[in-house]
């Protein structure tokens, strides 16, 4: 009983010719003296590839491995090539397989069975390089989902048919079109791009955040800059892979010019107020303000869009960059300027007050954190109580008494210890109670 080809769905007839045609191929390869000849040479270029590949393997670890304490440039990039070692096997199979097929070629005007195995050894290259040496987790599903695939497809000589039929496939949308390979090109190239793209903005934040000769603001800036230079480089060179014309994208600025004038006016205008405050300097990362609604934190990260402000609670408050241009901040500059305190107290009206100041000053001027500039510890009266006479010490430190630092808290215990010191008395209130009348008898 014969089965009929012509009756199947078009896929399977398919399958059956690459079939049949796999069928004559071996059969081919295993009738011919020159198919054997080839897989002998397969054969020694993989025996060879073994005992070249360890002898190299040994010593390129010898002369690559850095000291355990370099932690320098050059010793992460030979640390990065040692994780390349078990490349050698696969290449050099591939190396001396090509070296076989001229051979061949020259004496049998035919490679078809060397050229084969030289794909395959090309083949582990790639499994290897994605099983054992890809560690980043998005190159790694890379790797394993489009590299392994497109590599398999190569070996097996089926990756040029499939990419001249998504070659003949167009997507039109709108005034662009672009054919389906295009399209997986983008996919693929935008992956690593943008991979890459990130990975450098990392690289180039950290080189300038340890720039610490730059001031805060000129460093976020400068990050902020190169950042949008780095995507917007990707995205050109995107554009570029995928084959669009770029004079068709004026439909798409303009709309996207539109909708920066009604839906997007806040976050350009956010934007903007970020930029401003990275260049005048106003209010950068590590700076302790106050806004105008009462809210008070130390910024801690400086968006394109947002401040994000960190209380000494533990709590994040995340303010629109526009509201530092607009509205009333102020900026206690944590970041290096001093900061006015004062702490108030009372004494006795037994107390000669003439010597108050004096003692007080002295002991304030104890405490480690107390500045002498721009002024040193004042001690001013400040009035007349009702149960004593009111005073209050002024000091400076570099800092926010709050959180971590407890700046009023410890000069008042040392005004506590002063005044004990002298004997001099904290009052605290007293009250008269008269009685008008006799006192009630008790009763028997």
């Amino acid at each position: 009983m014969e089965f009929d080809l012509s009756s199947q769905p078009e896929i399977v007839q398919q399958a059956a010719e690459y079939a049949l045609l796999a069928w004559d191929l071996a059969k081919s390869w295993a009738l011919s003296p020159a198919a054997w000849s080839q897989f002998a040479l397969l054969v020694i270029a993989y025996l060879l590839a073994i005992i070249v590949a360890r002898r190299l393997r040994g010593l390129f670890a010898r002369i690559l491995t850095p000291a355990p304490e370099a932690d320098n440039i050059i010793a992460s990039a030979r640390r990065t090539v040692l994780l390349a070692l078990p490349l050698l096997l696969p290449l050099m199979a591939y190396l001396f397989t090509a070296l076989g097929e001229s051979v061949v070629r020259s004496i049998f005007d035919s490679g078809a069975v060397i050229a084969f195995g030289k794909r395959v050894f090309l083949f582990l290259a790639v499994r290897t390089l994605v099983r054992e040496i890809i560690k980043d987790p998005f190159l790694n599903l890379l790797g394993r989902y489009v590299l392994l695939p497109v590599a398999a497809l190569y070996t097996v000589g089926l990756l040029d048919p499939l990419t001249m039929k998504l070659n003949e496939m167009t997507v039109s949308l709108g005034n662009i079109s672009f054919t389906v390979m295009s399209l997986v090109r983008g996919v693929i190239a935008g992956g690593i791009l943008f991979w890459l793209g990130g990975w450098s903005n990392r690289q180039t934040t950290q080189f300038i955040e340890n720039q610490k000769d730059m001031r805060p603001s000129l460093r976020q800036l400068t990050a902020k800059v190169l950042e949008f230079a780095i995507f917007a480089v990707a995205f050109l060179l995107l554009l570029n892979i995928m084959g669009i014309n770029l004079s068709a994208l004026a439909v798409i600025g303009g709309a996207i010019g539109v909708g920066l004038g009604f839906g997007l006016q806040k976050i350009a205008s956010n934007f903007i107020s970020g930029v401003i405050l990275l260049i005048e300097g106003q209010a950068t990362v590590g700076d302790f303000v106050e806004l105008d609604g009462g809210e008070s934190g130390q910024i801690v990260k400086m968006t394109a869009r947002a401040a994000i402000l960190e209380t000494f609670d533990g709590r994040w408050i995340v303010v629109p960059n526009e509201d530092f241009i607009t509205t009333r901040v102020v900026n206690y500059s944590d970041s290096g300027s001093a900061n006015r305190y004062e702490a108030p107290f009372s004494v006795s009206y037994d107390t000669d007050i003439n010597l108050v100041p004096g003692i007080i000053e002295e002991a304030v001027t104890t405490h480690p954190d107390v500045l002498d500039t721009p002024y040193p510890p004042d001690c001013e009266l400040r009035g007349f109580g009702d149960s004593g006479i009111d005073f209050a010490v002024e000091f400076w430190v570099n800092g926010i008494d709050d959180g971590p630092n407890k700046y009023t808290s410890d000069v008042l215990f040392l005004i506590w210890n002063a005044l004990k010191e002298h004997d001099i008395e904290i009052p605290y209130p007293q009250r008269v109670v008269e009685l008008k009348g006799p006192l009630p008898q008790g009763g028997a």
